[in-house]
């Protein structure tokens, strides 16, 4: 069995191939989306929202269908986007707000997107298990965010303000 930082790191180096010569958002979170969602345990959705019309709008994704828009600062998505903070919750259900897009989730983490100072949009995960989500997976995120906003070209992207 791997250690969980030999898992992060192959995560890493994954999407970096995946990254490699490729600066469209869209093809980039697909398969972000899709590396996420193949590679950790116990997530039941994994994907992006980007900030389009002042709202969050669904992107690529991996998982059941997906909430389409999320007001700035409504649920879990929202307020980690107002805040520009990750925000790990290990119960959805008692967090103030919570938009129950999928039943099936019990604990969640977001890791807001931002270039340039400005907000672009959210990584999103979900999981069936209470508690899932931990630190350590908040720095891999966090990172693998990092990887990809650097890795795309955002004008390609009809952001808000790009």
């Amino acid at each position: 069995m791997q250690s969980a930082n030999s898992e992060a790191g192959d995560l890493l180096q994954l999407a970096e191939g995946a990254f490699a010569g490729e600066r469209d958002p869209w093809a980039n979170a697909a398969n972000a989306a899709a590396l996420v969602f193949e590679s950790l345990p116990d997530v039941n959705w994994a994907g992006f929202y980007f900030l389009r019309g002042g709202e969050l709008v669904v992107g690529p994704f991996q998982g059941r269908v997906a909430c389409v828009r999320i007001a700035l600062g409504a649920g879990v998505c929202g307020t980690a986007a107002a805040n520009r903070e990750t925000l790990i919750v290990p119960d959805v259900h008692a967090f103030p707000g919570h938009i129950a897009c999928d039943a099936a989730s019990n604990s969640e983490i977001v890791v807001p997107l931002v270039t340039q100072g400005r907000l672009i949009g959210v990584l999103d995960l979900d999981s069936p298990s209470l508690d899932r989500f931990t630190r350590e997976d908040a720095r891999l995120l966090e990172a693998l965010a990092a990887k990809f906003v650097a890795a795309c070209d955002w004008r390609l992207a009809g952001i808000d303000g790009l």
